[in-house]
């Protein structure tokens, strides 16, 4: 249910995902701003900027995200902040928040605030866009709902239909699973995931199996939408699930940032990640065990032979995992070649344990089912 007031308190769990949106942000935006004369960033349920105890809400933390950013004198390209908030109260409080960081801003950002639904106000702007025959310019688009209601999957499809768009969204499973069965929610969810096959989890017992059919089906629909990279993580209370979050981009790059940012947050307080794989194991900065991602590479590229690490690295910054690019010389290749694992071979001289992606050196590596018999210690 949404608050009441104009302001209410931050949630612990709020503060997680309003870390993990600020290091996308300060990735984010040089990336996009070096490539595209504009960009935009759409907060599609903005709030009135703060909490009750003065805490930055979402448009300020992206707001800061641009004028705390050590690059900002580089980006000297377009930066278009949109924030919608339906609630007029909650709109004219974040415009009077937004006022007094405004000389901070950069020449080249500008912003504006919405009083009006996320639908209606994407839908204009989609109309426009669509009437012009044009895309959208590049897009962040955070979607952060109480409920269910407000985020039509047909709207969703419709920004994933511009090649450079990505969205984030907070699915409130809470919402689902309470109402899953009730009559009148069904037009609700029927618009949320774009179809009605979720009533086939309906009466799936077991939470867990319930859990993941829902969120299959929710990555099936934004996979179907355009999006042809889908990164969903949970953030859990102890053991209870309080929502998850679903990113979907076109771009690998974004794909591999985005963990990037979930990673450097979890855990947190008595809070904690799980992701869209592997959800045994737990996200953390300071994690030694990269077994699970030894396991994933095995299993895709076994039966290929030999690979170049161009291949093994998009692999890993792919949705196929929920590791990132970061992880996988040092932390993961090194280790294996030291064992045996894999074989490497390249075109040119190479210092055992690294792995050069230049094109000269021509690098591929064999996955192997067993360590190599030299690694044994027979010889």
């Amino acid at each position: 249910m949404p608050p009441s007031n104009t302001l209410w308190p931050l949630d612990p769990h709020t503060h997680g995902k309003h870390l993990v949106l600020q290091h996308y942000m300060e990735a984010w935006l040089p990336i996009m701003t070096r490539w595209n004369s504009k960009v935009l960033f759409i907060d599609g349920f903005a709030g009135p900027g703060k909490y009750s105890k003065g805490e930055d809400g979402s448009p300020v933390i992206a707001l800061k995200a641009l004028v705390n950013h050590s690059a900002k004198r580089r980006m000297t390209n377009d930066i278009i902040y949109l924030f919608i908030e339906k609630d007029e109260e909650r709109c004219n409080h974040l415009q009077q928040i937004i006022k007094e960081i405004e000389h901070e801003l950069p020449d080249n950002c500008r912003y504006y605030v919405e009083s009006s639904t996320f639908n209606d106000a994407l839908s204009k702007i989609l109309d426009h866009v669509e009437e012009s025959n044009g895309n959208l310019i590049p897009a962040f688009v955070m979607i952060d709902p109480f409920g269910v209601s407000d985020t039509p999957m047909d709207t969703i499809s419709r920004i994933l239909s511009n090649p450079k768009s990505e969205v984030y969204i907070s699915f409130m499973y809470d919402s689902i699973n309470r109402f899953r069965a009730q009559p009148h929610f069904e037009l609700n969810l029927d618009r949320l995931f774009g179809c009605e096959q979720w009533r086939e989890g309906v009466d799936i017992p077991d939470f867990e199996r319930r859990k993941d059919f829902f969120f299959n089906l929710y990555k099936k629909q934004l996979q179907a939408s355009g999006a042809k990279y889908v990164q969903h993580f949970e953030l859990y209370e102890g053991d209870r699930l309080i929502y998850a979050i679903f990113f979907g981009t076109h771009d690998l790059e974004g794909c591999d940032q985005m963990k990037q940012a979930i990673w450097k947050v979890a855990p947190f307080g008595d809070f904690k990640f799980k992701g869209s794989q592997l959800n045994q194991l737990n996200f953390g900065p300071n994690l030694t065990d990269f077994t699970q991602l030894q396991d994933a590479l095995k299993d895709e590229f076994i039966p290929k032979g030999w690979v170049k690490i161009k291949d093994v690295i998009d692999f890993v910054k792919s949705d196929k995992t929920r590791f990132h690019s970061n992880h996988l010389k040092t932390s993961t290749l090194k280790p294996m070649e030291e064992h045996g694992e894999i074989e490497v071979r390249s075109n040119s001289a190479r210092r055992k344990g690294t792995f050069p992606e230049d094109e000269d050196r021509g690098v591929e590596i064999r996955f192997l089912d067993e360590p190599a018999i030299s690694q044994k210690g027979f010889f």
